[in-house]
């Protein structure tokens, strides 16, 4: 931890071990205050944005009125979100991701067609509103669909061609998608679940069923079961980041992709599943789903932590009525159309719910609002989706920038002279 006064504020930066401290307790504040409000469990409010948000409104208030700067250090949430992502795998199988493949394009060509109508909307409705129609597309799939990252890419592109403070209401409208993303996924999952009464099952293998059999016999007997998966976990987690990395080499410098990327944590799931597919045949490795389970909490807990309490909330003062209008506009479109579209083409089913709470979620935030929100209501029900974490940010943090990303450039270009 370092105190300095920069430009006359007092400035405290945590540094990553104390960062990650701070997010191991507001994570645990997080799970007790769910435990004990019953409307937060009910509702399937994520502990990790309680927690984080509840930090964050302590930053506020030291910045507002204490007259001082907090900054952190959240250097562990990168491997945190790689080893959760790498339990998925080790969840899943290349056998349930084709059994996913109906859902898989279901899903993608719904992400598609909304980057598009995020965009068009925002600017519509910025029009109609009297400012400059490419701030509505700041406060659409820019900041919407693709984050702080995008935003803090676009927002100068379009100040570039003329759109003045285009990139402060994009980092204003991100911040704002990524608290609203993380607090209405849950409660949208539990009324579809609780209006249409479906069973609460999700999809498994043959394969998994029988080695879940196996696991009841086999509980976690001491500490080295638990040590064991997390050196499986740590060996995959390095080859999917390795393999992440080869494939954006290339994507960039042999097959020309200049704007794809994939993420770590992308190629550390899937690396698990091709790994998971050949152990269900060859049982070289003996999986104990508890101690899996276990890694898979505590890395969740804290990666979401420390994603929501590195927001900066009074960047949201940067937003204006017109713009205020036009994100909460968006948002109760993105749920009308996860309710009574997506959920019904899905199937209408508890796993249907599930990931239209992970589309909420990364549809107005990021793809950890996504695995939160899926993470809250799989805990709420008892039962965990592995196709939804397998298929939500596949689509949420890949296969939408496809279409996404030169979507938005069309839209600025276009926009820009307006």
């Amino acid at each position: 931890m370092n105190w300095e006064n920069v430009d006359g504020v007092l400035t405290v930066s945590f540094d990553p071990l104390f960062t990650t401290a701070l997010a191991a307790l507001f994570y645990v504040i997080g799970v007790s205050l769910k435990r004990r409000l019953n409307f937060l469990s009910r509702f399937c409010f994520p502990a990790a944005v309680i927690g984080g948000l509840l930090m964050d409104l302590i930053v506020l208030v030291f910045h507002q009125h204490g007259g001082m700067m907090i900054k952190f250090a959240p250097t562990l949430q990168s491997p945190m979100m790689l080893a959760f992502f790498t339990t998925v795998g080790i969840g899943g199988s290349l056998r349930l991701l084709k059994k996913g493949g109906r859902a898989l394009i279901v899903y993608l060509c719904v992400c598609w067609a909304l980057a598009v109508f995020q965009n068009a909307f925002g600017a519509g409705l910025a029009n109609a509103l009297g400012i400059h129609p490419t701030l509505g597309v700041m406060a659409g799939a820019v900041s919407l669909g693709g984050g702080h990252a995008a935003a803090a890419a676009f927002g100068p592109m379009a100040e570039a061609v003329g759109v003045a403070g285009a990139h402060a209401v994009a980092v204003a409208s991100a911040t704002f998608g990524q608290i609203a993303g993380g607090i209405l996924g849950g409660p949208l999952a539990t009324w579809l679940i609780n209006r249409h009464k479906g069973r609460i099952s999700a999809s498994r293998d043959d394969l998994y069923r029988e080695q879940q059999g196996e696991g009841k016999k086999a509980e976690l007997s001491d500490s080295f079961d638990l040590v064991k998966m997390l050196a499986l976990v740590l060996i995959l987690m390095a080859l999917g980041s390795a393999a992440s990395g080869w494939f954006n080499h290339q994507a960039k410098e042999v097959w020309n992709w200049k704007n794809f990327s994939l993420p770590d944590y992308l190629g550390a799931m899937f690396v698990a599943v091709i790994f998971r597919s050949f152990n269900d045949g060859l049982k070289l490795v003996r999986i104990h789903e508890r101690a899996v389970g276990m890694i898979a909490g505590v890395s969740l807990g804290l990666f979401l932590t420390m994603a929501t309490m590195t927001l900066r909330i009074w960047d949201l003062y940067d937003l204006t009525l017109p713009l205020i209008s036009i994100l909460v506009l968006q948002s109760l479109t993105i749920l009308l159309i996860a309710a009574f579209l997506l959920f019904h083409l899905l199937g209408g089913d508890y796993e249907a719910a599930v990931m239209c709470s992970g589309f909420v979620g990364h549809s107005l935030g990021a793809t950890s609002n996504a695995v939160s929100n899926m993470g809250a209501v799989c805990e709420r029900y008892g039962v965990f989706s592995y196709k939804a974490f397998l298929i939500v940010p596949l689509c949420g943090a890949v296969l939408i920038d496809l279409v996404g990303i030169p979507n938005i450039v069309w839209f600025i270009n276009f926009l820009a002279g307006k």
